[in-house]
């Protein structure tokens, strides 16, 4: 299987590496900072629960809400490396500004405009992908964008534990300036991040049928499969608060400061393991299969999450948490490329991360409100039980396109 998996790695484009790389940059620069985040915000300045998951789900939502009007731009101007460019570069100029944040709302803004970014490199990225290769390489070509974003979230939290190491003083309690030469450090990798975008990447569009083109930014065009598949998303995506909450757990059952990054990058290593074969894995048996998969494996570990209390068992589950991430992540933005014409591409993966954005921001306040409500473990069952439903009415209510049945098997 091996000398397989690899030989159809080598024939993947030259541009998906040059896309894979931009992203290994940004993620690592992103993930120096993604777990340190919610200590600094706790600690350092006296956010609630409530306030992180305000800020980590209208981040979220705002990305996903441009992630829509980004991809559908792309489609009109065949044109989509010019906004990956500047999406990418606007996220490069906002981060290092957290090294001046005084009060969780300036973090808020500054984190806002992080996303936007995000928001307007993403769907014409994940297009490009689309665009770039053949459709018996789809599965294996986002699988390895995947494992290349995790990749440098596998880097960036090991940056950070040096980080720590280096500027920290007291692990237990970390001073604000402390935190503040993390984040300014953080940004070097982004900007490297801007130029390979900039060298790079290649255009690679197809031409568009004048009678297909999309003329208004709507679902119409769009069949009732791929539709489907949207508002079942979004229920998933209902379960799935900010990661954040995780990393507070962790800290709850003892894991120390200086500790969480290398947890995080333990975990990010599993998505890059798990992304390598998934990815591959939904070419062959089917991207549904993968997906349904995924979501029931995210429904048990978030299970896990409510009575896990050791970190022996928190370390268990944040590495089989990684998993999921292989098993859906690369299938859900194949099988978005199977539903549409390719000249849809870029307003389907905008509306895709709009099924995120519309209940992401409910999906982590829902969660907050609960955990200083209810406590951690109701928090978490309650995400569980609605990601298990979600995966049976992908099941039952979501058909493959027919193009998969026509599998390559080596």
């Amino acid at each position: 299987m091996l000398p397989g998996l690899w030989r159809r790695y080598r024939g993947l484009p030259r541009n998906v590496f040059a896309i894979g790389l931009v992203s290994l940059l940004n993620d690592a620069s992103s993930e120096i900072i993604y777990p340190l985040l919610p200590i600094f915000l706790a600690s350092s300045l006296g956010a609630s629960a409530r306030a992180i998951g305000t800020i980590e789900g209208l981040a979220e939502s705002i990305s996903s809400l441009l992630k829509l009007f980004a991809g559908y731009l792309s489609d009109r101007l065949a044109k989509r490396k010019f906004l990956v460019v500047f999406g990418y570069s606007v996220a490069s100029i906002a981060r290092p500004l957290l090294a001046f944040a005084q009060t969780w709302t300036q973090v808020l803004v500054i984190r806002l405009t992080d996303r936007v970014g995000k928001g307007i490199r993403t769907a014409p990225r994940d297009a490009m992908i689309a665009d770039t290769v053949r459709v018996e390489q789809r599965g294996i070509a986002f699988g390895f964008h995947r494992a290349m974003d995790h990749a440098g979230a596998v880097v960036g939290p090991l940056g950070g534990y040096l980080l720590v190491i280096l500027f920290v003083a007291n692990a237990k309690s970390p001073t604000i300036s402390e935190f503040s030469k993390i984040f300014l450090a953080a940004s070097i990798p982004a900007l490297i991040a801007v130029l390979v975008a900039i060298f790079f990447m290649r255009e690679s569009l197809p031409q568009p049928s004048p009678e297909s083109e999309i003329k208004t930014l709507s679902l119409r065009g769009f069949d009732s499969n791929f539709k489907r598949f949207l508002l079942v998303l979004a229920l998933f995506t209902l379960s799935n608060s900010s990661d954040s909450f995780l990393i507070l757990r962790a800290m709850d059952s003892g894991v120390s400061v200086a500790v969480i990054p290398l947890l995080w990058a333990a975990h990010h290593g599993m998505k890059v393991l798990s992304s390598l074969f998934g990815g591959d894995l939904s070419d062959r048996l089917g991207r549904k299969r993968l997906i349904v998969a995924g979501w029931i494996l995210y429904a048990a570990v978030y299970a896990g999450f409510a009575f896990a209390t050791h970190q022996a068992s928190l370390w268990v589950l944040f590495l089989v948490y990684g998993i999921y991430f292989g098993l859906a992540e690369g299938a859900e933005k194949a099988l978005v490329a199977d539903l549409v014409r390719p000249e849809q591409r870029g307003t389907a993966y905008g509306l895709y991360n709009l099924a995120f954005g519309i209940t992401v921001f409910p999906a982590s306040l829902l969660m907050g409100m609960i955990w200083d409500w209810k406590g951690p473990a109701v928090a978490f069952l309650v995400s569980a039980f609605m990601g298990a439903t979600a995966a049976l009415l992908l099941l039952i209510l979501v058909k493959p396109h027919p193009v998969l049945q026509e599998r390559i098997i080596e």
